[in-house]
């Protein structure tokens, strides 16, 4: 993973922390809004490949919940 798409994925993972959006489609929300937040502030381009990008970010969404389950029972 490279460092954009990894400083992404620590930002969706607190976004779906705060949202509580643990499920798949609220997951999926929180990538969309990250996108859209990188996009706004030029960290990436519509010359990336935003479906890559996605389906990337996607892929690590039982990864980022497990994650943050375990996190959460430590509280």
């Amino acid at each position: 993973m490279d460092d954009i798409t990894e400083e992404m994925y620590q930002l969706i993972k607190t976004k779906v922390r705060e949202q509580g959006a643990y499920d798949l489609d609220a997951y999926s929300e929180v990538v969309d809004e990250v996108i859209d937040y990188y996009l706004e502030k030029g960290k990436i381009d519509d010359d990336d490949n935003m479906v890559f990008i996605k389906d990337q970010l996607m892929a690590m969404h039982d990864s980022a919940t497990d994650q943050l389950a375990d996190d959460e029972s430590y509280d």
